[in-house]
């Protein structure tokens, strides 16, 4: 997709209808010191539209209530999507995932960008798995995670009956005992967690770590890694699911060499245009809300197959719309509903890269900013320049051109020195998403995004 050829001019940045305040009561109150009416600024102060119980509050006085509850459940960009109903595309991915355990009984491993949907598969995964008797441990790995807290955990879910030692009707089992309760008071090794686990009949167990890169500590990944040897060698009925923001899988996990035949890693790719237009169809018919052809075109153009950024471009312009009395989302919704991601990005990053980044968009730098961030968001973080020249079908000449431009203006880094083409990521971890952004708020027209077909076709298409 060539950026410049493709998108021109300016984008609206509008920041929605204004607010539409109380009317003043005709009922006269008495005055108190000040001038002001007891109770005046409280009846104008904005009201939660829910309870904590998520019924709708009839006090709030917004005729859009019932719509705008299920416009929150429709589409949530802060929180990964549990609801089958809600799941957008990646059937075929979720199909791989679910024949590499069941048919090869492998461990896998998935890996990919921030935001690309992986704990959203994940959730399915663990729903088709429960659905199938497995049983499923999920833990979300922290930055001081340690192989015995994770996996102690991890047996005290795993009932003692299933354990080969044990019947069903021993006392043990009968009081609900677990597999920790075998395990000694010493740290667990990978040994022992292993041989533990072949003792295992009549189920299967299925441990999913989540968050898996945030961990700090090197000994834990080598343990993992040594654990799915063990499981692997020893026909163990206990199998590994790992995920996480990495760019490839040796990031991800160490000493794979040892374990590269008993794993599945497969990187999270971008949504095709037909699954982000499956996520606005969803909320559609959730909410009960439509997006118009324009609108759901201009989510595609922007989203760039993310569905992080699609499912909040659709909330935001959700509410856009509804503030101005209107269930149809337009283009125009949508452009505003930018502005928004643009504001919550851009605190995301520190004062001096943002103030940076203001002066060369100032100056006239941003359609290459655009370009190195398209390639950064694609390629999960390090790029190249033909990576650049790649995602943006630009010439080679022009790719490296953006590479210098964008060194000399010292917001991106060379790594992978060794590499026989040099790579280079930028200076913070949030640019590459807000110089996107940022760049399609001020150059991408809702009139011009490409509209080869209507949501409801592209979404059907997709599924």
């Amino acid at each position: 997709m060539n950026i410049g050829a493709m998108f021109k001019g300016k984008g609206r940045k509008g920041r929605g209808a204004d607010d539409g305040h109380a009317q003043p009561s005709a009922v006269v109150q008495p005055m108190v010191r000040g001038g002001h009416r007891p109770g005046a600024e409280k009846s104008l102060l904005p009201r939660f539209q829910t309870t904590a119980s998520d019924q709708l509050n009839n006090r709030a006085g917004d005729r859009f209530a019932a719509i705008r509850s299920k416009l929150r459940h429709a589409f949530t960009p802060s929180q990964p999507v549990a609801d089958r109903r809600m799941f957008a595309g990646r059937e075929g991915v979720l199909r791989t995932i679910i024949g590499s355990i069941e048919d090869q009984r492998l461990h896998v491993v998935l890996y990919g960008e921030r935001g690309i949907g992986k704990t959203s598969l994940l959730h399915m995964l663990a729903q088709a798995a429960t659905e199938a008797r497995y049983i499923v441990v999920y833990s979300s790995c922290g930055a001081n995670s340690t192989f015995d807290e994770t996996f102690r955990a991890a047996a005290q879910d795993i009932p003692l009956l299933f354990h080969s030692g044990f019947a069903p009707t021993t006392a043990e089992a009968e009081k609900g005992a677990s597999l920790a309760d075998l395990l000694p008071n010493e740290p667990i090794s990978p040994r022992k967690f292993g041989d533990l686990c072949t003792k295992l009949v009549g189920t299967r167990v299925l441990i999913i770590l989540d968050e898996f890169d945030r961990c700090e500590s090197g000994a834990f990944r080598r343990d993992v890694a040594e654990l799915i040897k063990n499981l692997s060698d020893r026909l163990g009925r206990v199998q590994l699911v790992l995920a996480g923001v990495a760019a490839d899988l040796t990031e991800l996990v160490e000493h794979i060499p040892s374990i590269r035949r008993n794993i599945f890693a497969l990187r999270v790719p971008k949504m095709s245009d037909a699954e982000v237009l499956q996520i606005v169809a969803n909320g559609e018919r959730e909410a009960g809300v439509t997006f118009d052809t324009h609108a759901g075109a201009y989510v595609v153009a922007v989203a760039s197959g993310s569905p992080y950024i699609a499912s909040l471009l659709c909330h935001h312009a959700g509410h856009v719309a509804l503030d101005q009395g209107r269930s149809t989302i337009l283009a125009a919704d949508v452009s505003q509903a930018v502005g928004r991601a643009v504001d919550e990005f851009q605190g995301r990053i520190g004062k001096p890269a943002q103030a940076h980044v203001r002066r060369l968009f100032e100056q006239g730098r941003g359609e290459a900013m655009a370009m190195a961030a398209r390639a950064s968001l694609t390629s999960d973080g390090a790029f190249s320049a033909s990576e650049i020249r790649a995602v943006n079908e630009i010439e080679a000449r022009k790719a490296q051109a953006v590479i210098d431009q964008l060194a000399n203006d010292h917001l991106i880094t060379q790594v992978d020195e060794d590499e026989a083409e040099k790579r280079y990521t930028f200076i913070e971890e949030g640019l590459p998403t807000y110089l996107w952004i940022t760049w399609a708020q001020q150059n991408l027209q809702p009139e011009t995004a490409p509209t080869k077909a209507s949501t409801r076709a592209a979404a059907a298409a997709a599924s």
